[in-house]
């Protein structure tokens, strides 16, 4: 019985990373745009990271708002690269690939969480770009080698589940006009109605209420629990992670469930 149970399984991850190592290859034809994508972190860091900082405007407790931000600042590149990841999907069905997987003999799960994986080893580049401007600002980094694991896992998480997100999206709407439109507007709502440029204390009550419903409020959360020395998780790190595959796995299905609709 286990070795029934177990073949599957292997043979559903052994797909998930085809698909993710397909996926990754196109990245050899656009090296720019991990290039492109540092612009928006140094500016969030170096402008307002720095002007919030000397103005003493927001109060965050013994953290430096420079130290306080970097993690938030993460988050939310690691959001604005794999939201958009769905209009990719929506490429490949005008080209006729999503057609070609969907008659491959790889299970719909497998295809929505291959995809995702590649967005969040993409985004991996993001984190070498707030590192590398949080050594040079003087944010008092955690350097453990448990710490930038935890890191690492956490913004492949984050970026495959906000990916799968943008994949659901592109399913439904099917045209790229209206992605963009609908990625737009979803971007900002989630990024402001989070814990990553000020502490929710300070947050309307119907605000805070939404923060705690929103999945960013819990990767910022355990980013910060774990890039920054000395600072203890605010919601508790079990429950970052929990919220984090909970919200993941419940995308996956629903986009292996809609995925076959797009190529209609």
């Amino acid at each position: 019985m286990t070795a029934t149970f177990i073949h599957p399984l292997t043979s559903f991850v052994q797909k998930t990373f085809v698909i993710t190592e397909f996926e990754l290859r196109k990245l050899r034809h656009d090296f720019t745009e991990l290039i492109t994508r540092a612009l928006q972190p140094a500016l969030w860091l170096l402008i307002f990271g720095q002007v919030f900082a000397r103005s003493g405007a927001m109060h965050t407790g013994n953290i430096p708002y420079l130290d306080f931000i970097a993690p938030g600042i993460l988050a939310q590149s690691v959001l604005f690269v794999a939201i958009f990841y769905g209009i990719n999907v929506i490429w490949e069905r005008d080209l006729g690939i999503v057609q070609k997987f969907l008659a491959s003999p790889t299970p719909r799960a497998a295809l929505v969480l291959g995809k995702g994986f590649s967005a969040g080893i993409r985004t991996l580049s993001q984190a070498v770009i707030v590192y590398s401007l949080s050594l040079l600002l003087g944010v008092k980094l955690n350097w453990s080698p448990l710490a930038l694991f935890n890191v690492l896992v956490i913004v492949i998480l984050a970026a495959t589940l906000f990916s799968t997100f943008s994949l659901v999206i592109a399913c439904i709407v099917k045209t790229r006009e209206r992605f963009m439109g609908v990625g737009q507007v979803l971007t900002m709502p989630l990024f402001f109605a989070s814990n990553a440029i000020y502490p929710t204390d300070i947050m309307p009550g119907w605000l805070k209420m939404v923060s705690h419903l929103n999945p960013l409020t819990y990767v910022v959360d355990a980013l910060r629990t774990c890039m920054l020395a000395g600072s203890p998780s605010t919601l508790g790190l079990s429950l970052d992670y929990a919220v984090i595959l909970m919200t993941m796995t419940i995308l996956v299905f629903v986009g292996a469930r809609l995925y076959p609709r797009l190529a209609t």
